[in-house]
């Protein structure tokens, strides 16, 4: 049996980028959102709660949370939150 000559095709390069096909599960929104919360958190300005009446975020999962759920209010493509 002869052997098939392999061609480089145009999508190769972007399929091996997301692993066989798989979708982006966060939207570029999502991820702003998520950077401007961690910029707040350095700055010393993101804060916890309702309206942030609580106090000050140090954690840097606790501001990814506070980025991701401000994504979701406002639209962006982030996936559901685990109960």
């Amino acid at each position: 049996m002869a052997a098939r000559k392999r061609t480089a095709t145009r999508s190769a390069g972007r399929r091996s980028a997301t692993r066989g096909g798989a979708k982006r599960k966060y939207g570029k929104a999502a991820s702003k959102r998520v950077e401007s919360a961690m910029r707040r958190r350095k700055r010393g300005t993101l804060r916890s709660g309702p309206g942030g009446k609580g106090g000050k975020v140090t954690s840097r999962k606790q501001a990814i949370a506070i980025g991701l759920s401000e994504a979701r209010e406002k639209g962006a493509k982030v996936p559901r939150r685990k109960k």
